[in-house]
């Protein structure tokens, strides 16, 4: 059975092996009274025991008890905690209570959702608040996959204006998430996890700067204590929203531990006429028994999109490491030789194609190819990109301006700015507003025109200014809301006119990375660092919002353009094995011997790419705090991929075993090591799987797993496993 109903009012959800328990009374928004593994088919009398079982005890009033907390919480509940709904008519109309909330459950597929996703389900509930004049719905989700989707939205019936400040969906975590989980960072180090107790109180986490910013918690976790990628229950949220947000862990002191997520609206943002409606984002959610089963779910979840990328991920060559701003036709030429050569797939040109874009300083808004570099525009270099059998992508950064640009000076109004000018810059640049309608066609008609003349099949789309002095000429009021709906419009407008166009959400790498702007692009740049040590964290973490198909992973040259840091060829590219392969190096330096190793890992790349791009991502909880295993293994169970890293120097040596998670406990698998990373194990001191290879039982790979081969820090080798025939 799907959905299971108890007379008391509690309904059952199920999906794959995850049940959502929901008490829908007749005047409060839904209830989870479970959110987690599969209880099996409960009766009716089943679901009435367990509504009692779940009753706290009356202490004083409801407001010391909170028996329930609804996926709105409202101060007229008696919540005293952060209110999901904040607002009013200028002072009035600001505790929101209803006289009725009607519930409706729909599949996906009938009468009330025709477009809904195949096998999900979803409760929509709509509370009336006549006197005030507000119709507040909540819409809760349960997917095939096991993900939960929530969101709100207010609409306004009063005869007068209603200004929402805050809407702030909210769903319970079991009293044994005592542990969160979130990510910190800052540009070309972003993702990096950071932990806490789940105390008493509220740990907020905000994006102020018009995108989840560099520092964005990606996502919020709560856990068993020590939850790790194979152990221990956890919880968490994403908010997938490309704007000003907030992600928040709080724990009542009625005991009560939440997760919620939503907009930051600036001051008029969410002000609304009678009739209007304002919604939050989705707040995209999952659990499981450790943080592997947990981004498992969602992956699923984004796999199940219909504009998921379905054909293989091109191998891509960017030139922005390699020549900068320095264009020159024949130098772009003999790298693209050099790339065909490799068997790269795509070639992309980064920043200074166009006017007066010799450095950052200028030339931003004027998308025009530059006739002084380009004399026959950029038909010579794009022409013989596609003779040698790849196809063309370009930088672009549409959303911002130089304020040295044409367009800056023949539309001074199009720029961001409050009534003290445009405000501080941010590498020369500032933010084009397309809440200007004319702003926004201009931008929409010169990309389509470009993508037109060019047969562009790919744009790496930048964002390199947060939006702070966010003002709307002429009239300063906030921007940030209308320019992130005009984003999402813009990107899906050029995907109708372009519909085999593809667009990486690159934000000085990984500023702008969600699920708000994964709706409409194709990959992300994880970093501006493509250094591979600092990248094993990056990619790792990032991985548990996205699979290794969406997250661009590129192959530098010997020393980091970020940090300095040197390192061998196969480890950098055996880093960038881990995702969606490029390569962003001038070619035209490296010897005979690096060109014919990097073509080596392009092509296992591609050997593997149908598993690392379609399988499903596992992790080894390894003892030894210096090694890291991350895996991939093909839904069939027959193979499996493995990188084993050496990230540090081991205090004990040998490191000590490690076990490959992910594959069928009673199939037997033989385990070799793939070249071209064998070179990194050659030596008498190797282990004698290493040289030979061993087949071993699923059962006893996870469970008792290898000896670790000797790895110098900052050295990987892959490993693959194959099932024998049964």
């Amino acid at each position: 059975m799907t959905l299971e109903t108890a007379p008391d009012s509690l309904l059952h959800l199920r999906r794959s092996d995850t049940s959502v328990v929901l008490d829908l009374a007749p005047r409060q928004f839904p209830c989870v009274l479970h959110w987690g593994p599969d209880l099996g088919e409960l009766s009716t009398a089943a679901l009435a025991e367990l509504n009692r079982a779940l009753t706290l005890p009356f202490v004083d009033s409801v407001i010391s008890s909170q028996n329930r907390v609804a996926l709105l919480p409202l101060h007229s509940s008696g919540w005293l905690g952060r209110p999901g709904l904040t607002g009013s008519r200028e002072g009035r109309a600001w505790s929101t209570s209803f006289t009725r909330v009607d519930h409706e459950v729909q599949e996906a597929g009938g009468a009330q959702w025709p477009d809904g996703p195949v096998g999900a389900v979803r409760v929509v509930s709509t509370g009336h608040d006549d006197p005030d004049g507000v119709v507040v719905t909540t819409e809760i989700e349960l997917h095939p996959s096991g993900v939960l989707r929530l969101r709100s939205c207010v609409r306004n019936v009063g005869a007068d204006e209603f200004e929402v400040t805050g809407l702030l969906p909210a769903l319970p975590v079991p009293p044994e998430a005592t542990e969160l989980l979130d990510m910190a960072g800052r540009h070309t180090r972003e993702r990096t996890p950071q932990r806490r107790p789940f105390d008493v109180g509220q740990w907020t986490r905000e994006a102020w700067g018009g995108r989840p910013g560099h520092d964005s918690a990606t996502v919020l976790c709560a856990g068993e204590p020590g939850f790790a990628f194979r152990r221990g229950r956890v919880w968490g949220v994403h908010l997938a929203y490309s704007g000003n947000q907030v992600l928040m862990a709080e724990h009542s002191v009625t005991g009560w531990r939440l997760l919620r997520g939503g907009e930051l609206l600036l001051p008029g943002e969410g002000r609304l006429a009678p009739g209007q409606t304002y919604t939050s984002p989705w707040l995209v959610a999952s659990w499981g028994e450790g943080l592997d089963a947990f981004s498992a779910r969602v992956h699923d979840y984004v796999r199940a999109r219909p504009q998921h990328p379905g054909r293989p991920r091109p191998v891509l060559l960017n030139t922005w490491e390699a020549v900068y701003f320095d264009h020159d036709l024949p130098t772009l030429l003999e790298l693209a030789e050099r790339a065909a050569d490799l068997g790269i797939e795509r070639f992309v040109l980064d920043d200074g194609w166009f006017r007066h874009r010799r450095n950052d300083r200028a030339g931003l808004g004027d998308w025009y190819v530059d006739e002084g570099v380009w004399p026959d525009g950029l038909h010579p270099l794009v022409d013989r990109v596609r003779e040698l059998g790849m196809e063309f992508g370009l930088w672009v950064e549409p959303e911002m301006v130089n304020l040295d640009s044409d367009l800056a000076r023949e539309h001074p109004e199009w720029v961001f700015q409050t009534v003290h000018g445009p405000g501080v810059s941010s590498r020369h640049q500032h933010v084009l507003d397309l809440g200007h309608p004319a702003a926004y066609d201009h931008l929409l008609e010169r990309i389509s025109a470009l993508v037109d003349e060019y047969r562009i099949a790919y744009l790496k789309w930048d964002h390199n200014r947060a939006l702070v002095d966010a003002g709307h000429s002429s009239d300063g009021r906030p921007g940030v809301h209308r320019q992130t709906q005009a984003v999402y419009r813009l990107m899906a407008e050029l995907k109708t006119r372009h519909p085999a166009l593809e667009i990486e959400s690159c934000c000085g790498g990984g500023g702008r990375l969600d699920l708000g702007i994964m709706e409409h692009a194709d990959r992300v740049w994880v970093s501006d660092c493509i250094d591979a040590h600092e990248r094993h964290r990056m990619v790792r973490w990032t991985g548990l919002l996205l699979p290794p198909e969406l997250m661009g992973t590129h192959v530098g040259s010997g020393e980091d353009h970020s940090t300095g840091r040197m390192h061998d060829l196969d480890f950098r590219a055996g880093t960038a094995f881990w995702g969606h392969l490029g390569v962003e190096w001038d070619l035209r330096r490296a010897d005979a011997g690096q060109l014919e190793a990097l073509g080596q890992w392009i092509a296992a790349h591609k050997t593997w790419r149908d598993v690392l791009h379609q399988g499903r991502v596992v992790h080894a909880d390894v003892a030894n705090p210096a090694v890291w295993l991350d895996g991939v293994v093909a839904h069939d169970g027959v193979t499996a991929v493995y990188r084993l890293s050496a990230l540090d120097h081991t205090l004990t040596w040998p490191p000590g075993r490690v076990t490959l998670p992910g594959l069928e406990a009673d199939r037997l698998y033989q385990v070799r090591v793939m070249p071209p990373s064998d070179r990194a194990v050659s030596g008498p001191a190797v282990p004698g799987w290493v040289r030979d290879g061993v087949t071993l039982s699923g059962r006893t790979l996870s469970e008792v797993g290898l000896q670790a081969p000797l790895l110098n820090p900052d050295r990987l080798v892959i490993l693959v496993a194959t099932a024998l025939p049964r």
